[in-house]
């Protein structure tokens, strides 16, 4: 008599859980819109405090950088049964390195606190992904991470107008300071609630490891993959710089040989070659990292030369942006639903309504020039296009990239994806950051400057459009359609 097969545990919803997700959210809208609440902020920190184009790099890659660097590991503590303990210390930590850097007498001081709000804000992000992924299953799982990709795409894009607006009441001279400092009321709100609505998770048993060596390295490719970008500020600079991506080259190397080395010791790397090794789970991240790469640098480019070369004030700047928030957060809300009948088909018509619109607004910059009655219209026009594509790819991308992925791996897996879109997004903003600067200090005009810099945001965007493709090309020879229980695996 054969042995019955064994049956699937049963799923019990949390009657909680739309509470929890409504904590998550609002976390997740806090620390990434500090990914681009700065932006508008720039020239009022450069005259506050004397920054220059480096330090200014600083302040806005540097946040995303160490927020993309500490995501792996506390993802990883996170799925050992530390989320609860690493969410609410996260919550209190990025108020409190919020509070530094709104106090920051310099700007160098400013960075530092920003590099240690980074840290925090990459603690709280892979709880976030992990309990969306602990918390719901099926169809519920496609909408909770819709509206999660909802708050991607309009916390990012909304940004620049909430700063504008901090600015015009607070003043441009020290209002830069209530950008950061906004986060300490909020978080003050938030705490109860999270301390309510956050599970407590089962402590795993067994050991832990971090696998620092493998971070380390990490963060090795990427810093000196920025350097040369970072430390630019001329036409003048030492060409020696851009030894640091012989350097990253040879990080990377030691990256790949470590990871296999320490996988097959403790089963723990960093970047987890079981999870590459699924074809969702890698062409997602991918995907999700050459988009972020260039979709983040989008809105720093628009605002500085709204700013400094048409003589928008920070609200105004604010505001062109706006449309590409209101039509990103609509079409994310929909794709929740979208992406369980459409598949990747979602998102590679996405990708292309993001290219037309990114083309429109590098063709309107070029060819209406310096005039500032014209440029912020037709922007808003033309990001407006980007921002409905731009909802029809993150939450997605997210929902594909984790569909076949084991609960007990959310954190992990979110966190690897979560690190490639912000290693992205610091590379992303260098590099543009980098040529905006640099065309500037040539001597081009705005309108030159910024247009060549958003070459570099079409080139990437267009490179995330590919790889969607080529993944929906395998899918469709693979015989595989659209699943509507898309990562419903009971845990």
């Amino acid at each position: 008599m054969s042995t019955p097969a064994p049956r699937p545990e049963t799923y019990e919803p949390d009657p909680g859980r739309w509470c929890t997700l409504a904590v998550c959210l609002a976390v997740g809208f806090i620390t990434l819109l500090d990914v681009s609440v700065v932006n508008v902020a720039l020239p009022s920190i450069e005259r506050s405090l004397d920054a220059g184009p480096t330090q200014l790099q600083l302040v806005v890659a540097g946040y995303t950088l160490a927020f993309g660097l500490v995501l792996v590991p506390t993802g990883r503590l996170g799925d050992a049964g530390w989320r609860r303990h690493l969410f609410i210390g996260g919550l209190v930590g990025f108020l409190l390195t919020s509070l530094a850097a709104g106090l920051a007498p310099t700007d160098d001081a400013l960075a530092v606190a920003r590099l240690a709000q980074g840290v925090f804000a990459g603690m709280l992000n892979p709880q976030v992904v992990g309990l969306i992924q602990q918390q719901f299953r099926g169809f519920e799982r496609g909408r909770a991470f819709g509206l999660f990709g909802a708050t991607i795409g309009v916390s990012t894009a909304v940004g620049p107008l909430l700063g504008g607006v901090i600015l015009a009441v607070a003043g441009e001279e020290n209002g830069w300071r209530w950008v950061f400092g906004i986060n300490v009321p909020i978080i003050l709100v938030l705490l109860p609630f999270a301390w309510k609505y956050v599970p407590t998770s089962v402590r795993k048993a067994g050991p832990r490891h971090l696998d620092a060596v493998g971070l380390g390295l990490i963060g090795a490719a990427t810093v000196f993959v920025m350097y040369p970008f970072v430390t630019t500020s001329g036409v003048d600079d030492d060409p020696a710089r851009w030894w640091g991506l012989v350097v990253a080259a040879v990080a990377l190397v030691a990256l790949v040989a470590w990871e296999r080395r320490y996988q097959r010791r403790t089963g723990d790397a960093v970047l987890d070659p079981g999870l590459l090794r699924t074809p969702s789970f890698r062409n997602g991240a991918i995907l999700g990292a050459a988009y972020f790469s260039g979709f983040t640098g989008v809105f720093l480019l628009t605002t500085l030369y709204l700013q400094n070369d048409l003589g928008y004030d920070p609200l105004a700047a604010g505001l062109v942006a706006m449309p590409f928030a209101v039509c990103s957060g609509v079409s994310a809300w929909l794709s929740g639903r979208l992406v369980h009948r459409w598949g990747r088909s979602v998102v590679v018509a996405g990708l292309v309504v993001v290219l037309v619109g990114m083309v429109s607004t590098d063709l309107a910059i070029r060819v209406i020039g310096d005039d500032p009655d014209l440029a912020g219209p037709v922007m808003a026009l033309t990001l407006a296009i980007a921002g409905a594509g731009s909802g029809l790819v993150i939450s997605p991308n997210q929902t594909l990239a984790l569909a076949d992925v084991p609960v007990e791996r959310a954190g992990v897996a979110g966190s690897m994806i979560q690190l490639g879109q912000r290693i992205g997004s610091s590379l992303g903003i260098a590099a543009v950051l980098s040529l905006y600067y640099a065309g500037s200090a040539a001597g081009l005009g705005g309108a030159a400057a910024t247009g060549r810099a958003l070459l570099v945001t079409i080139t990437l965007v267009a490179v995330a459009l590919v790889v969607s493709v080529v993944d929906l090309r395998a899918r469709h020879a693979a015989g595989e359609q659209p699943d509507t229980n898309s990562g419903a695996t009971p845990a």
